[in-house]
C-alpha cells in the first residue's frame, strides 16, 4: 500500500480521534507485575513507550517514571518510580521472540537501563522504518494519521508522571501512546 509522504496539522485535525479502548492496568506491586508478565509474554508484538516527569529548569533531569507495554486489548503502565521492573519483566524486554514497537526507542531503552540494566531484545523504532514505506513525517502523531487515519492527543505529554496517582487522562494517554505504535507496525508490516 502507498502512503502519503507528509500530512498537515489541518488534515490531522479533521481525522477522528484514535484512543486505546482496551483495559488499562497500573502496575505498582509484585502481584500486578507477575500478572502483567504472564499476560504480556503471550503476545508476539507489544507497543512500547515510556514517560518521564518533565523538567522545566535547565540542567535538571528526572528519572523515568513510567514504562508502558500494550497488547491488542490490554495496556500495562509500570510505575517504575514506585516499583522496579521484576526479573521476569526484564527477561521479557530481553526476549528476541517478542517484538516491542515504539518511537525513539533507543532513548527509552537508555532511560530504563539507567535504573535497571538489561540487554534489549527485538525492539523496533517506527521512526526508523516508516521511510521504507515512503513516509517522511516521523512523529507518532503524524505517522498515526498517515498510516491509521486517526489523530492522537498529546495533551498529557508534559504532565506529572511521578504523581501519587495517575489521572484517568494520563492513563489513557500513556496506554494510547504505546498501543498506537503497535497498531502502526502491524498495519505497515501486513501489507
Amino acid at each position: 500500500m502507498a502512503y502519503t509522504e507528509t500530512i498537515s496539522n489541518e488534515q490531522i485535525n479533521a481525522l477522528p480521534v484514535g484512543i486505546f479502548s482496551g483495559e488499562i492496568l497500573v502496575v505498582d506491586n509484585a502481584e500486578s507485575m507477575r500478572a502483567a508478565y504472564e499476560d504480556l509474554s503471550r503476545s508476539p508484538v507489544l507497543g512500547f513507550d515510556t514517560e518521564t516527569r518533565p523538567a522545566f529548569h535547565k540542567g535538571r533531569l528526572n528519572k523515568m517514571a513510567l514504562v508502558q507495554l500494550a497488547s491488542e486489548r490490554k495496556a500495562y503502565l509500570f510505575r517504575i518510580n514506585k516499583w522496579p521492573l521484576s526479573a521476569d519483566m526484564l527477561a521479557l524486554l530481553e526476549n528476541a521472540d517478542i517484538v516491542k514497537v515504539g518511537a525513539s526507542v533507543r532513548d527509552d531503552i537508555k532511560g530504563i537501563q539507567k535504573q535497571t540494566p538489561f540487554e534489549p531484545g527485538e525492539f523496533v523504532d517506527i521512526q526508523t522504518i516508516v521511510g521504507q514505506y515512503g513516509i517522511k513525517d516521523i512523529s507518532v502523531r503524524k505517522v498515526s494519521a498517515i498510516v491509521l487515519g486517526v489523530r492522537i492527543s498529546k495533551a498529557q505529554r508534559l504532565s506529572n508522571w511521578e504523581a501519587q496517582q495517575l489521572t484517568p487522562a494520563q492513563q489513557l494517554y500513556a496506554a494510547t501512546d504505546a498501543w498506537i505504535c503497535r497498531e502502526i507496525y502491524l498495519r505497515l508490516t501486513r501489507n
